[in-house]
């Protein structure tokens, strides 16, 4: 069994999950390029990473909360938050790894999940 990387962003706001929310993961070390990007579904959840890509090491997920609220129209112009990124340390990559957000216009939480 290979372990995975996944995340659920909550609109707190709307009140439901971000559907459309665009995140982007990366390995910060050992270094890599973005390794992709994905659009979470209409519950506000996606898988990052799974199988082979996911290996121990640093991690960078960044959420584009920015554009997510503009395409909702919930800020006139740019708005206060454009991205949320969150570095974090997968020590087994066997493991399952949740990383939830909970979003505002003017603020948000993260945290490991399970």
């Amino acid at each position: 069994m290979s372990g995975r990387l996944t995340t659920h962003a909550l609109d707190l706001v709307l009140g439901h999950g971000a559907g459309g929310l665009k995140v982007s993961v990366r390995r910060v070390n050992p270094a890599e390029p973005w390794l992709g990007q994905v659009e979470l579904d209409d519950g506000g959840r996606g898988v990052l990473l799974e199988g082979e890509k996911f290996i121990a090491g640093l991690y960078e997920v960044n959420f584009h909360v920015g554009e997510y609220h503009r395409s909702r129209k919930l800020v006139d112009g740019d708005g206060f938050l454009e991205e949320v990124p969150v570095r974090f340390r997968v020590a087994d990559a066997e493991a399952h790894c949740h990383i939830p957000l909970l979003i505002s216009l003017y603020g948000y939480s993260a945290y490991r999940g399970g």
